[in-house]
């Protein structure tokens, strides 16, 4: 590799560590901000808070190995039910829990089976989930109802697909093709191959990404909504 070639792929690399730590810094105040001026949340000692912390990361974790091909997207969006865990996290611990959960989450997975997207795809699927699950939280810690619950999970399902959508579209599919080397056409192609009215990155970005959010945001709303309250009473979070 030529040196100016392999200085490029250095900056490109530093470029996107530089991104990672400015995005988690800034789910991370967000999620501290509203802690301490908008919810209240409950209080548990630090030694359980941790340990449920890590139990819920460890499953979480496990649970990014059962991944679900669509058949509308090319296959590198999978569906993982990741979340339901973060959820339940998030909803009993708070937001910097659920952050954290989700955090914790991508690095035992990157130990465990390593990454196949030039991390592109772990630095998406921690974004992308904290969308989702930092709008929902807030609403239901601030409206602690079942109702409170369905208002927040949807409102996380949209903000999920507006914001992943967009974060797709922007950076994520131009990052993953410099990063991993492969062509921005051929990532399109890969789409029109699964359904032919993908034909650039717009109507990639509308006929895969947009569905796969939303279907994953019913999916996991649904799970959450029937196991929260279940594994709450079993751990004894309250």
């Amino acid at each position: 590799m030529k040196l100016s070639a392999l200085w490029t792929q250095i900056q490109e690399n530093v470029a996107f560590l530089a991104m990672c730590l400015l995005v988690f810094l800034g789910i991370l105040l967000i999620a501290v901000l509203s802690e301490r001026f908008w919810i209240k949340t409950h209080k548990i000692s630090p030694a359980r808070r941790v340990s449920y912390i890590g139990i819920f990361s460890a499953v979480a974790a496990l649970l990014m190995y059962f991944e679900i091909s669509l058949p509308f997207a090319p296959p590198f969006y999978q569906i993982d039910l990741s979340e339901v865990p973060v959820f339940i996290c998030s909803f009993s611990l708070g937001p910097v829990a659920g952050v954290v959960c989700e955090l914790l989450k991508i690095i035992i997975k990157l130990f465990l089976k390593g990454t196949s997207t030039a991390f592109v795809g772990d630095f998406a699927n921690f974004v992308v989930g904290c969308s989702f699950v930092l709008p929902a939280t807030i609403v239901y810690h601030c409206v602690k109802t079942k109702k409170g619950a369905l208002i927040g999970m949807a409102a996380g399902t949209l903000v999920m697909t507006v914001f992943g959508s967009l974060f797709n579209a922007l950076y994520l599919i131009p990052a993953f093709s410099k990063l991993y080397g492969l062509p921005l056409e051929a990532i399109i192609g890969m789409g029109t191959e699964v359904n032919k009215a993908i034909t650039d990155l717009t109507t990639l970005v509308l006929f895969a990404v947009v569905p796969f959010n939303l279907l994953k945001g019913v999916l996991v709303s649904f799970l959450t909504f029937l196991l929260y309250k279940r594994i709450e009473r079993l751990l004894k979070l309250r």
